[in-house]
């Protein structure tokens, strides 16, 4: 009997879509990513003074180290003006235990307090979200970016792919991981902060990862980079990672704030 090749790849693709959708990160983290919606300079002036003054140095004391705090480029001119904060976790026990030990930090409740204690007309933000991630098993840690020259001149790029189905979002987390794109980007010097797959979000099935830069000039010239690169181009033509995997992708252009950790 005579078997078409193309039944077989298709049998083993669907196999393969049958993995988990999680790797067990080696020892990994998790992440919140937290965004302020903010209308305002008065609302950004107040969740920065209670990002500042409070809230990083209570996460510190919680042995919670490298806070990052982002703005987009060009906030000041855009009408949805945001503020991202990510914050690692060693564990999800230390994620659901971080509000009942900030709320018993008389340190923190004290500088916090215009923030803490704002009435419902003088509240500091529109909205606040909170998305929470597992770190990629290809790298299980945040790392602090290698880069050299002031903060107020680089860009982190904040990416999100959106996948169509579960399955295939755990096509694209396995090329990331077993299929090599976390090394294809340290390889090209990406200085990745971190990568992760959301498990409570408003866009899921989807991951993130931040990308950091000394500046734009150099953002292009690394994505130029690896478009060209062989080892990108014979990893996205397998027919075991279509670009089905990504319906949608999100991008952002952030600096670090003054007072970021990160």
């Amino acid at each position: 009997m005579k078997i078409d090749i193309r039944f077989l790849i298709f049998l083993f693709f669907v196999t393969f879509l049958s993995l988990p959708v999680f790797s067990q990160p080696k020892k990994g983290s998790f992440y919140e990513i937290k965004v302020y919606h903010i209308q305002n300079t008065e609302q950004e002036k107040t969740v920065d003074d209670f990002l500042r003054n409070a809230y990083l140095p209570a996460l510190n004391r919680e042995g919670i180290k490298t806070v990052g705090v982002f703005k987009p480029i060009g906030n000041d001119t855009i009408a949805d003006k945001r503020i991202y904060v990510l914050v690692p976790f060693k564990s999800l026990k230390q994620f659901s235990e971080l509000p009942a030990k900030l709320s018993g930090d008389k340190q923190f409740t004290e500088s916090g307090r215009d923030y803490l204690e704002a009435g419902y007309k003088e509240a500091p933000y529109l909205r606040l979200e909170s998305i929470l991630l597992s770190a990629f098993p290809e790298m299980p840690k945040l790392q602090v970016p290698a880069l050299k020259n002031e903060a107020a001149k680089r860009v982190y790029e904040l990416r999100s792919y959106q996948s169509p189905t579960e399955q295939w979002f755990r096509n694209k987390v396995h090329m990331f991981n077993e299929g090599g794109e976390v090394a294809l980007f340290k390889r090209l010097g990406f200085n990745v902060a971190f990568y992760g797959s959301v498990i409570a979000g408003s866009e899921m099935p989807n991951l993130m990862y931040m990308a950091t830069f000394e500046d734009m000039t150099s953002r292009e010239q690394h994505w130029k980079a690896f478009g060209n690169d062989p080892e990108w181009k014979k990893l996205s033509a397998m027919p075991l990672y279509p670009q089905q995997n990504v319906s949608k992708i999100d991008v952002v252009f952030l600096r670090p704030t003054d007072y970021s950790q990160i």
